[in-house]
């Protein structure tokens, strides 16, 4: 880090498909932005061109038979790439980090939506990850049934477009799945007390955004 540089701030945005969070993650970056705050946003699986790769497999219904431990290993690929060519570098220079899921997804789909526990995940994470936590998680808590109904059209109007992008393979999952993911976030949620602020995402877009703004601001500014 360059003397007298301080150190950024690194926010992950978390919670299920459809929920919300990268609209308020963008929303938030502007609201940065306009403080003078110089922000990088990324998201994950990719936020590289290796990693942007590696979101192809993993999302891509046609790789639906994806081994769980298989599922995880690549997630943690991809951020592994991430921390080293655009998070640890941003931080470093003073930049806040603003991300689009991190290790808590990893938890919540592979270690309570695959069944593979959070050991594996949080073991994984300590190998791979060299120490890099969240300095703030914004979790939004949505109801499972819309959110996911709201990411499969989504996901269906981006395969139906010009681009034909298929990022379908989650949403093909049953509701039992995206409980046990949502019961998961819930249970980070409530050992991560310091970190993660939990926020209903279930209000108004605008209100939602105010409170995320509140929350950030007393924490950091």
């Amino acid at each position: 880090m360059t003397p007298g540089k301080q150190r950024g701030r690194f926010i992950t945005f978390e919670g299920l498909d459809g929920c919300g969070k990268s609209t308020q993650l963008n929303r938030l970056a502007e609201v940065l932005l306009a403080s003078g705050v110089q922000v990088i946003t990324t998201r994950e699986p990719g936020g590289t061109a290796i990693g942007e790769r590696v979101r192809a497999v993993l999302l891509d219904s046609r790789t639906r038979g994806l081994d769980p431990h298989a599922e995880l290993a690549l997630m943690f690929a991809s951020r592994a790439q991430q921390i080293a060519e655009v998070i640890l570098p941003g931080l470093e220079s003073g930049k806040w980090v603003l991300c689009d899921r991190f290790t808590d997804s990893s938890e919540a789909y592979q270690g309570g939506g695959r069944g593979l526990g959070s050991d594996a995940v949080l073991d994984m994470h300590r190998v791979l990850c060299g120490g890099v936590q969240p300095d703030l998680t914004v979790l939004m808590d949505s109801d499972p049934a819309a959110s996911v109904a709201r990411a499969r059209r989504r996901n269906q109007q981006k395969f139906e477009s010009a681009e034909g992008v298929d990022e379908n393979r989650f949403e093909r999952e049953n509701r039992a799945f995206f409980t046990r993911v949502h019961e998961a976030y819930l249970k980070i949620a409530g050992r991560e007390t310091q970190r993660v602020y939990l926020v209903d995402a279930r209000r108004q877009p605008d209100t939602v955004h105010k409170d995320i703004v509140a929350e950030v601001r007393k924490r950091f500014l």
